[in-house]
């Protein structure tokens, strides 16, 4: 008896192990099935049209020419070869990402630039597939990251390609002291001393070059930071890490901190007046007409400072008032630890007496 239950036993699991098996192979046929179906619906339905750009970030300086690179690819068979059917949109993203500044638009012979790109932006064209968008004579405000799109019907894909300007980040608060600008006066300031507010990208490459300053400022994207390289008590703590601390983002209008501005390079000459007396804030900027030219702005003396090591251990007075000097050479009375413009503050514009710097602009 227990024979042959054992033998009914064994049949049974024998059956089992049988069904088991047949059900693997057949999920298993079913899933190399199902499998290359979805591969076949992705190759049938996959992007009609790829746009791509050869490189994610591009390289100049205010006044030079760059080339944003963008190419598209279309399957023929899916539009026939209708090349004027296409739509080629370049847009600027803003630095907070919300919204899209219109730069260009082509479709066939139909091309419209808009706002300060006007004169100054057209496609390469280096070939039918090219939407490659060339942008000439740079200004401060043309960097940051641009939007390449192709249309063509109901397919579209996009690039983004992004302009990075060699230039000078320098921190910047007005006579009134620090902490006294909201983010719109901030704004304002930095395009006085010809230059922009600075971004959180260029404040950070900035801080990879060595920028230390313990006071927070706006950046473009209406965030307050401040970078450190020397952790110390007043700047976050001695015992931290060096890096580019974050206040966060806060009201633009009621908030007021200092601001970070950033230039490039210039088109133009900037020296120390060579006069036979010291002068007063007045005098300074009657002096620099007279030579023909004017008195130079903040953003000018810390552009010939860092690129063109400009250096003169000469305080002397600037457009807003302020007194600097510039020292790339760091010597005994002449800023002994490190290259800097140096600031000795704003003084009284009409008893105290101090040489210039001048700017005169090439036409």
């Amino acid at each position: 008896m227990k024979k042959i239950l054992w033998a009914i036993k064994m049949k049974s699991l024998l059956l089992l192990v049988l069904i088991s098996i047949c059900w693997a192979d057949h999920q298993s046929d079913n899933y190399t099935l199902y499998h290359d179906r979805v591969i076949h619906i992705q190759a049938e339905n996959g992007p009609r049209l790829l746009v791509e750009a050869e490189q994610a970030k591009v390289f100049s300086h205010r006044g030079g020419n760059v080339t944003l690179p963008c190419k598209f690819y279309r399957d023929p068979t899916a539009f026939g070869s209708g090349i004027h059917k296409i739509r080629i949109k370049w847009t600027k993203l803003t630095s907070d990402y919300l919204k899209e500044v219109d730069v260009f638009v082509s479709m066939g012979y139909h091309k419209k630039t808009y706002g300060g790109y006007q004169g100054r932006v057209f496609l390469k064209g280096g070939s039918d597939n090219d939407a490659s968008l060339v942008i000439t004579d740079l200004t401060l405000e043309d960097y940051g990251r641009y939007k390449c799109e192709v249309i063509e019907g109901l397919e579209d894909d996009t690039a983004v390609v992004a302009v990075d300007l060699q230039g000078v980040v320098f921190p910047y608060f007005p006579r009134l002291g620090r902490y006294n600008l909201n983010f719109h006066e901030a704004q304002q300031v930095c395009l006085d001393q010809d230059a922009v507010i600075a971004s959180f990208d260029q404040l950070y490459d900035a801080w990879r070059g060595g920028l230390d300053w313990c006071n927070a400022g706006w950046l473009s994207d209406g965030s307050v930071q401040y970078p450190i390289t020397k952790p110390r008590e007043p700047c976050g703590g001695q015992n931290t890490v060096p890096g580019v601390r974050n206040y966060g983002f806060w009201d633009k209008d009621k908030s007021r901190y200092d601001v970070f501005c950033f230039t490039s390079n210039f088109n133009g000459r900037f020296y120390y007046l060579i006069h036979p007396t010291k002068l007063t804030y007045d005098e300074a900027v009657q002096a620099c007409r007279n030579d023909g030219a004017q008195i130079a702005k903040v953003g000018q003396i810390f552009a010939a400072w860092k690129l063109l090591g400009y250096d003169r251990c000469d305080a002397g007075w600037l457009a807003d008032g302020s007194v600097r000097y510039p020292i790339s050479r760091p010597r005994r009375r002449c800023s002994p630890t490190e290259a800097a413009v140096r600031f000795v503050g704003f003084p009284d514009k009409k008893h105290k007496l101090y040489g210039v710097y001048c700017f005169r602009a090439y036409n």
